[in-house]
């Protein structure tokens, strides 16, 4: 049996965005989609929750009305809803475990909000053992697709590119298949971006033409790292990219035209949260979804 895909709700727009994102990609991998809800007594809860109603029934109904308005959108699909006690990372990191997919919700380009902040989403991104996708605030369907004649957002076109971040030195089978399937279940194309810093001409001897050789060199291993996956995935058109430059800022700029950004995560086995730079610019500056990936 499929593993559902697992969303944190917690009655924002920025969740019930994060919600529509995780119906879609329930639907696309012919899955459940499962709604979770961190809840927890507050001797002073939020001004949201009327004095006429407890907390527990309004945590109730935050969920209720996330399924019903999932539902008008999209009536094949099999949604369950999950109330759990407890503080939010605790029961989203657990409730991952039982998931292909983590999907949280974020406010925008600059932090995290609700439950989601931006401490929580980040620990639940370093520690979970499962994907997790983070989605901005207000993504659309349409959002994901490439735009029409006319300049207009459009769920009638081809989507956009599935973006896949690689570290040459760690590169992640796990992320490098998300990603390929990410593309198939789409009809997208997969563009696979390496960003390297040589060392200097001053500590190598390398002049000009040797800078050239070290690129040749990236770009050669990143082919024969692609290569067994475009054998795999023959009807997915793929393009690679190793460029100078610093992994974040490259990563970033393609990021602006494509549909879904993944990068792997490599488990350090570290002792609190850690992710990398390249992942934590992208979590606050990407401008498209992204799933970060945990491998070994």
């Amino acid at each position: 049996m499929l593993r559902p895909v697992i969303v944190g709700i917690d009655g924002s727009p920025e969740s019930l965005a994060a919600a529509g994102w995780a119906a879609r990609e329930a639907q696309r991998r012919a899955t459940t989609l499962r709604l979770v809800h961190a809840w927890a007594w507050s001797p002073h809860p939020s001004a949201a929750v009327p004095s006429t109603t407890s907390q527990r029934q309004w945590a109730h109904r935050i969920l209720r009305e996330a399924r019903d308005h999932l539902g008008s959108l999209y009536p094949q699909l099999q949604v369950e809803e999950a109330q759990i006690p407890g503080p939010a990372p605790a029961v989203l990191l657990e409730a991952s475990s039982q998931g292909a997919l983590l999907v949280l919700g974020s406010r925008g380009l600059n932090g995290f909000t609700g439950y989601l902040a931006g401490s929580v989403s980040l620990s639940l991104t370093a520690r979970s053992a499962t994907p997790v996708a983070l989605v901005r605030a207000g993504e659309q369907a349409s959002d994901a697709h490439q735009l029409n004649v006319e300049g207009h957002s459009s769920t009638d076109t081809p989507y956009r590119a599935v973006l896949l971040g690689i570290d040459l030195a760690h590169p992640g089978e796990e992320a490098i298949a998300f990603a390929f399937e990410a593309a198939q279940s789409r009809g997208a194309a997969v563009q696979v971006l390496h960003g390297y810093r040589p060392p200097s001409i001053a500590a190598t001897g390398r002049d000009a033409g040797g800078a050239r050789e070290a690129a040749a060199e990236h770009e050669s291993a990143l082919d024969a790292l692609v290569q067994p996956w475009r054998a795999k995935y023959p009807r997915t058109a793929v393009t690679t990219a190793a460029l100078r430059g610093r992994a974040q800022s490259l990563l970033l700029h393609a990021a602006s035209d494509a549909g879904l950004l993944v990068l792997g995560r490599r488990d350090r086995h570290r002792s609190g949260p850690f992710t990398g730079p390249t992942i934590h610019a992208a979590l606050h500056h990407a401008r498209c979804p992204m799933v970060v990936v945990p491998h070994v």
